[in-house]
């Protein structure tokens, strides 16, 4: 009983290091001022081109078959090189199922992320979760996305929660852990927060929003109150997180929002694929388009 206790103080301790006073309705003027006076600078052709590289290329369907994520990783394939002034997009996210189809068509220099750990709830057991994790990295995944256990979270059962993000992490072994927090299930900027230090704290590389399957998906708030999250960690460990936001993101005009927050919040050096993600689907043909006219 002692032991236990003295572990859930210690995650008690992570989330005090990284004290979080804003009210929801402050983070939402603190956007909004921010993007008034930001976006325009941002909304060209310059940051259009980017953020195509910074996409994560999304198929998650239960159409999906050995032969569709082919075709799909034919397209990313063709990409390459027949546009010289862009770079391709930053990886192809699949099921874990999948992950050796990927590596098996892909040709281009890009990232194959998974997700894993019974996306999109996270309700089933840990094992199962380590073992697709381990499976998928196996197969050829660069990047597993999990989601924390909103419930176990929800329910204060930090211990529970994050000691299993650090077993999906080792099962990780190369691979960067991607960790969702599902941000519209845990309904303030305070638990928004708090579940992004938990995240860091057990390993995870980056934090993404949302799974886009159940909840409201990304927010430019979610995101603001993520990126103070990785801020304070990164000033207190040295320790960089990227930022993926995801779900609902069809514009490039939503697009560009979280690349300014990003760029305001965390500074130029977070503007690039290697810390900046935009998981989509539908958003890499809206971007080229937008890129190829203006």
């Amino acid at each position: 009983m002692k032991q236990q206790k003295m572990e859930t103080n210690k995650y008690k301790k992570a989330i005090a290091n990284h004290p979080f006073t804003l009210t929801d309705e402050e983070i939402t003027k603190k956007v909004n001022d921010l993007l008034a006076g930001k976006y325009s600078e941002n909304n060209n052709t310059k940051v259009y081109k980017k953020l195509y590289s910074c996409i994560d290329l999304t198929s998650l369907n239960s159409t999906d078959s050995n032969e569709s994520i082919w075709k799909f990783t034919e397209k990313v394939n063709s990409f390459d090189g027949s546009t010289p002034e862009m770079d391709n997009v930053a990886a192809i996210c699949v099921y874990p199922n999948f992950a050796r189809t990927v590596k098996e068509a892909l040709t281009a220099d890009i990232k194959i992320a998974c997700v894993a750990g019974g996306f999109p709830s996270s309700q089933t057991f840990t094992e199962i979760k380590v073992a697709e994790a381990a499976l998928a990295v196996a197969d050829g995944a660069d990047e597993i996305d999990v989601v924390i256990n909103v419930g176990k979270f929800l329910d204060d059962e930090y211990e529970e929660m994050c000691e299993e993000l650090t077993e999906i992490k080792e099962a990780c072994r190369h691979a960067s852990l991607k960790v969702i927090l599902e941000t519209g299930a845990l309904q303030n900027a305070k638990n928004i927060h708090q579940a992004a230090i938990l995240s860091l704290y057990s390993g995870a590389d980056f934090l993404k929003t949302s799974t886009g399957k159940g909840y409201p998906g990304a927010t430019p708030e979610a995101a603001y109150v993520i990126c103070q999250a990785i801020l304070s960690y990164h000033a207190k460990t040295g320790k960089k997180a990227g930022l993926k936001v995801s779900g609902g993101i069809a514009t490039a005009e939503d697009a560009v929002k979280y690349y300014t927050i990003v760029r305001e919040l965390l500074g130029e050096e977070w503007c690039n694929n290697t810390l900046f993600r935009i998981g989509a689907s539908r958003l890499a043909d809206v971007l080229l388009e937008k890129a190829s006219v203006i």
